[in-house]
């Protein structure tokens, strides 16, 4: 079952990754996507306290504005997204694109489409993102974040997983969780973006490359709900 399921994550990932031109107005088109994916979970009736309460204390957060899953028992998941890290000063860096893949065996049937956003609440799990390959759950702890009762304690210190994750979907889809996909950088994406040498961590930690094009995504992410 191991054999099918990594199976099916790197089918899902080679489809994200088909070789073609890599232009520029791709990535402003998914970082312009995610600003809008923002905007919609931080206004949200049910997520949106609680997604402002626990950005306030993160490290940083990945979103991924068109997370795609389908399957009829053997099934896939997979999209881009972005990752952007809080500095010391509270500002958000500019984002490095990511792609996200998964596969998993089961009872499963349907389609999906969801606006993703995983909150990263520690030196360690942001550690092990930038660490060119990660599958969530495996290498950093992963939960689904609090909401109703939960809001209050998303103010906490006592919350232990290394990532929390919130999204709003369309479609069916019967089965399936984020846990065990793989998050990989897409460095081409970068220098698309940015230019040569606009490595992930060159990017989001040493901030040694701007786009123009990412500040009203920035600007989302340092607004006051």
């Amino acid at each position: 079952m191991f054999r099918i399921t990594a199976l099916a994550a790197s089918l899902m990932l080679g489809l994200m990754m088909v070789v073609k031109p890599v232009l520029a107005n791709d990535q402003q088109e998914l970082v312009d996507r995610a600003k809008i994916s923002v905007d919609s979970l931080r206004s949200d009736a049910n997520l949106g306290k609680p997604i402002n309460n626990l950005l306030k204390r993160a490290y940083g957060v990945m979103i991924f504005p068109n997370l795609f899953k389908a399957g009829f028992i053997l099934g896939g998941e997979g999209g881009n997204g972005v990752l952007m890290v809080k500095g010391p000063d509270g500002t958000w860096s500019s984002p490095a694109f990511f792609g996200m893949g998964s596969g998993s065996l089961g009872l499963q049937i349907g389609v999906q489409q969801s606006e993703v956003m995983l909150i990263i609440m520690n030196e360690g799990g942001l550690r092990k993102i930038l660490n060119n390959s990660m599958k969530l759950g495996a290498d950093a702890s992963v939960a689904v974040g609090p909401v109703g009762a939960g809001v209050e304690a998303s103010t906490t210190a006592n919350m232990s997983a290394d990532i929390y994750t919130y999204s709003k979907a369309s479609g069916l889809f019967g089965g399936g969780s984020l846990e065990g996909s793989v998050l990989s950088p897409r460095e081409e994406w970068n220098n698309a973006y940015y230019g040569s040498g606009s490595t992930t961590r060159a990017i989001v930690v040493e901030r040694k490359f701007e786009n123009f094009g990412s500040n009203p995504l920035k600007a989302a992410l340092n607004s006051k709900e």
